[in-house]
């Protein structure tokens, strides 16, 4: 077996190096959506339909040519369809009048009536209470004719974007912290498309203050986040108010002219270059070629000054090197965790910085959220297991380097965290992840991989609450690995690899995990390798309001891990 794990290992590690860009990081590479894609075609087509032509034309024939025999769409090329990205590709196609019938069929019988009402609460029904998507839904189908009435369309508050950020969190705004410029967009739009009362003639006076907010807010290439969805919506409905000359407008129509792809798509988001380089040099750790220019590299990236996207203070890492990043509570402990990898252990200020930025994250629960404190009525701004379960090993590994009143504050926030670990643990001994899920599974949530996150995480620390943690998600693990040796996102799915490598390599660091269970994992991975199906698209990540993706650099980071892991408890190497 040794050989075998060895063989698979080098071809692996060649693998990822050779994906390194000039800079010695990695950039990976995202799946295509149709939902960016979608949003993204209208937004340009609504701004001028003569000077965006080539972009137009190229993201309508990947839409067509992507659609499936019954109408629809999924989120990625290889997710199931879904009412989101079909009705969003549909309103695109409607309004360049290339609306698919069967498409109007399936939304018909998926929705029980293609009926503006029906149509309505239909996407107010799937998304709940957390408007942060559906009302940007509801107004691109406006916009585009699929529905007539403004007057269903729910209100956004936009106006409460006037008030200074660091009261945002106790305003209870029915979107979550990273959408607050389509809280403000859409609400420009719904204020002047709805009927004239004086709450709108109220609404309107804070115009002018709101439009600054958003104009401090974006990026200078641009693009909210670097998303594509979300700057396209902002594009659209500042168009459809009226505010197409803006400076800011045409800022979001440039970003979307400069991401999109040769076949004509857009990704969810331009890159996750930070986080793809985190999981590269956990999976490589002394195989990194050029440490100290690793190391040089994300130092730079930490932040050096107050974020004017969501307020964070200095210290933290967002998931890019690109300017729509805004840092957060798994970059941020990533980044910790690779300076301790390349410096070997050695100090440094962004070390100290990034430890500051984490525990004034913590919220008053003892969970760490992923990018604002204290704005817990949603669940994107909630705490979740593997942020803090991450962020607890950042910590630790750094925390005897630290001095002595940061060591003092380490200390008592990691008992807070896991504290709450524990309190929402769920009966089976499994943490449900906040950032990913399982398309597999009926409410699509992915407690496999929460739980073998957080048992990754504290594996090898030493506190004394850890024992029992580890002991409870790995005892879970072992319970739901499939009869064919690999793990689904939760007991009886069919077996992925991204899964399964998260998995093993949970388990190859319990003491408690019988060898043949291993055993069985890594003939499962070595099989998927053999037949050509190691790498293929697997789509887990959940990005702006429940999203699909699927990124390239998984698999092949997760599974080297988890390799690497599974040789070292063996053979001690």
């Amino acid at each position: 077996m040794k050989d075998r794990l060895d063989t698979m290992i080098r071809s692996l590690q060649e693998l990822l190096l050779s994906r390194r860009d000039e800079k010695g990081t990695w950039r990976g590479h995202l799946s295509s959506s149709a939902i960016s894609t979608s949003v993204s075609v209208y937004a340009l087509y609504r701004m001028d339909p003569q000077a965006y032509a080539r972009e137009i034309a190229a993201g309508t024939a990947w839409l067509q040519t992507t659609m499936r025999p019954d109408g629809t769409w999924g989120d990625s090329p290889a997710s199931p369809s879904n009412m989101t990205a079909t009705l969003l590709s549909y309103a695109a196609l409607y309004a360049l009048g290339k609306a698919p019938r069967q498409t109007q069929a399936w939304l018909n019988a998926k929705l029980g009536g293609i009926e503006e009402e029906t149509l309505i609460r239909g996407v107010l029904d799937y998304y709940g209470k957390d408007l942060t998507f559906s009302v940007p839904i509801l107004a691109m189908c406006a916009l585009t004719g699929v529905i007539s009435n403004w007057r269903k369309v729910p209100v956004f508050p936009f106006e409460l974007a006037a008030l200074p950020q660091k009261f945002f969190r106790f305003l209870q705004l029915p979107v979550v912290s990273y959408a607050v410029p389509a809280l403000i967009a859409v609400g420009l739009l719904r204020n002047r498309r709805g009927r004239r009362t004086p709450m709108a003639a109220f609404r309107s006076l804070f115009t002018g203050k709101c439009l600054r907010v958003l104009a401090k807010m974006q990026p200078d290439d641009g693009g909210f986040l670097e998303a594509a969805p979300l700057t396209a919506f902002v594009c659209m409905c500042l168009n459809g108010a009226g505010l197409g000359e803006l400076e800011a407008t045409k800022r979001c129509a440039n970003f979307l002219v400069n991401t999109i792809r040769e076949d004509g798509s857009w990704p969810i988001d331009t890159d996750l270059a930070t986080w793809v380089t985190t999981l590269s040099v956990k999976a490589l750790q002394e195989e990194i070629p050029n440490p100290e220019t690793l190391l040089q590299e994300y130092r730079s990236r930490a932040l050096r000054t107050v974020h004017p996207f969501t307020g964070a203070q200095p210290g933290g890492w967002g998931w890019t090197d690109l300017s729509g990043s805004v840092p957060d509570a798994d970059d941020t402990p990533g980044a910790l965790i690779a300076l301790h990898i390349l410096s070997g252990g050695k100090s440094c200020p962004e070390v100290e910085g990034g430890v500051k930025w984490l525990l004034d994250l913590q919220n008053r629960d003892g969970g760490i959220p992923t990018f604002c404190k204290g704005w817990t009525r949603l669940p994107f701004d909630a705490s979740s297991p593997d942020l803090t379960a991450h962020t607890l090993r950042a910590l630790t590994l750094w925390e005897d380097s630290l001095p002595a009143a940061l060591r003092s504050r380490v200390k008592a926030a990691k008992s807070r965290m896991y504290a709450w670990l524990r309190k929402v643990r769920r009966p089976d001994g499994s943490w449900v992840p906040l950032w990913f899920g399982c398309q597999d599974a009926p409410d699509e949530k992915a407690p496999v991989y929460g739980t073998a996150l957080v048992a990754d995480y504290l594996a090898d620390l030493t506190d004394p609450e850890v024992e029992e943690l580890l002991e409870s998600g790995c005892s879970y693990l072992l319970k739901v690995q499939n009869p064919d040796g690999g793990w689904g996102g939760a007991e009886g799915l069919p077996s992925r690899v991204t899964f399964t490598a998260k998995a093993v390599a949970a388990l190859a660091q319990w003491k408690g995990t019988p060898e043949g269970i291993l055993e069985n994992g890594l003939a499962w991975l070595e099989a998927a390798w053999k037949n050509g199906h190691l790498l293929d698209d697997e789509p887990i990540g959940l990005y702006f309001a429940r999203l699909w993706y699927s990124e390239d650099m998984y698999n092949l980071t997760f599974t080297l891990d988890a390799l690497k892991k599974a040789r070292k408890r063996t053979y001690g190497q």
